[in-house]
């Protein structure tokens, strides 16, 4: 079976880990928390950098600092993770769906002013699958409306938007080091800011909100966020490769674009002119003319021996959300997506023989 997903582990990952379990330490002090919170910035161009236990405590952790609580609102993509609106929801606020655009599949920019009230504080953009989100237009919303804008870049390591690194445009912006990530640290998480005071109250909350100046005293309520040495071992060693691991899924992009080229109702993974996609899945449509449907042919691949996933379901129609909303982009989206096999680790062969079986099933 080709699998959706797996990760490379042969650099320096064994190296870094043995060594923090040959000096014991393994929990979430040491020398790799600090070094993997740092190169986490350098390679994002921010100042400061928090790491988390994963993506979504990163992001709950941002909305804490950023004070969103009861009675606020925060608008997102219904097309995304659901982790994305649960982090909202943590902090008793009320996530707000917004529906996708059609070219690139990321929220739609050009709704969002609709959707924004007095109880409005927040817009969370997700770089849904590795293509960027159209940030100029969402961070023009956020300044007219006095907005926070948190990037949720879980999907997006080392993707660009006009030249600039997913990461480094919001107020504060989110990655997740799933074990399916570009980069990965099995579970773990990072939250990025060029704001002393957010970063200083981020570490604060994601220990316990324990007093720097007397041990074992808790002014607040906080999180046991952290990450351990061993996982920032993991993930300096995945930092170090990190521009190989992206050059391999624009490489394999490359090649599903050229085998699945002129296939009736196959649209490929999409790429504005202003981005560069770094196709943390590539997925594809399945559109009406093919023969047939997104499931079927799901079931077919795995029969031949390709794993595959389908898209996210769209969060508003899903009873942990529930909205009365029609959000027809999301909506179709969510139907008709695949996510085909998109490990740095695929070989040319394999995704040849992908791209035959979608093309043989066409005829």
């Amino acid at each position: 079976m080709i699998p959706v997903a797996e990760p490379d582990l042969s650099g320096n990952e064994l190296k870094y880990v043995t060594e923090c379990v040959v000096t014991e330490w393994v929990s979430s002090l040491g020398k790799y928390v600090r070094m993997f919170e740092e190169q986490m910035a350098t390679s994002c161009s921010r100042r400061y950098a928090v790491s988390t236990s994963n993506g979504t405590t990163a992001l709950h952790l941002a909305l804490a600092v950023l004070g969103i609580g009861p009675g606020d609102e925060v608008i997102v993509p219904s097309l995304t993770f659901v982790a994305t609106a649960n982090a909202v929801s943590y902090t008793g606020a009320t996530p707000v769906f917004v529906d996708s655009e059609s070219d690139y599949w990321q929220m739609d920019a050009a709704q969002l002013e609709a959707l924004i009230t007095p109880r409005t504080k927040a817009i969370i953009p997700v770089d849904l699958y590795g293509h960027p989100v159209d940030m100029d237009a969402i961070l023009a919303v956020a300044q007219r409306h006095n907005l926070y804008v948190v990037e949720d870049t879980a999907e997006a390591h080392g993707a660009l938007y006009k030249g600039r690194r997913c990461g480094s445009l919001g107020d504060i912006s989110c990655f997740s080091f799933y074990g399916n990530k570009v980069i990965t640290t099995g579970e773990g998480g990072m939250l990025l800011t060029d704001d002393e005071a957010w970063c200083e109250r981020a570490r604060f909350l994601r220990d316990h909100a324990m007093s720097k100046t007397e041990r074992y005293y808790h002014p607040e309520i906080g999180y046991n966020y952290r990450l351990t040495n061993i996982q920032a071992a993991l993930g300096v060693a995945q930092l170090e490769r990190m521009e190989t691991f992206v050059e391999r899924k624009r490489r394999n992009a490359a090649l599903y674009a050229r085998g699945l080229a002129g296939i009736r109702g196959i649209l490929p993974a999409p790429e504005a002119p202003w981005a560069s996609n770094v196709y943390w899945m590539y997925s594809i449509l399945v559109q009406p003319e093919y023969p047939l449907s997104r499931d079927a042919l799901m079931a077919v691949l795995k029969e031949r021996g390709v794993d595959s996933r389908p898209f996210f379901r769209a969060i508003h129609t899903m009873p942990s959300h529930p909205r009365d909303l029609h959000l027809p982009v999301a909506e179709r989206l969510s139907a008709t997506g695949i996510n085909l096999p998109s490990s740095v680790k695929l070989t040319e062969e394999q995704i040849a023989y992908i791209c035959a079986q979608i093309r043989a099933l066409a005829a």
